[in-house]
């Protein structure tokens, strides 16, 4: 996975709008916005401010390293096989809709 498809999906893991994360690490909305779409990247700074506020790796935000080291190696295998099986507009359009599903999860446990 790559550095833009690992930005959105922590963000939307931790329910920040592209407003929020930029304000939290001191770049604009746009500029979140580039980076998830790869038409642009952070600074060293920056980079560093993202790691450090999902708790992750600059590699593993990079797409340098896998958060599940406990995987098997068949689970790798699939993984690596997922990453390369999809572009960069149907990875995000699979994060959106589990996002939304997670989303209307919550909100179905709440009623």
């Amino acid at each position: 996975m790559n550095f833009s498809l690992r930005l959105k999906e922590l963000r939307l893991q931790n329910k920040l709008t592209q407003q929020e994360l930029g304000e939290i690490v001191h770049v604009s909305k746009v500029s979140i916005s580039g980076y998830e779409r790869g038409d642009r990247s952070p600074d060293r700074d920056t980079l560093t401010a993202l790691a450090d506020y999902f708790g992750v790796s600059i590699d593993y935000l990079l797409g340098r390293e896998r958060s599940a080291d406990f995987l098997t190696k068949k689970q790798r295998t699939v993984a690596q096989q997922i990453d390369e099986s999809f572009t960069n507009e149907e990875m995000t359009s699979i994060l959106d809709y589990i996002s939304f599903v997670k989303q209307r999860h919550t909100t179905s446990k709440k009623q």
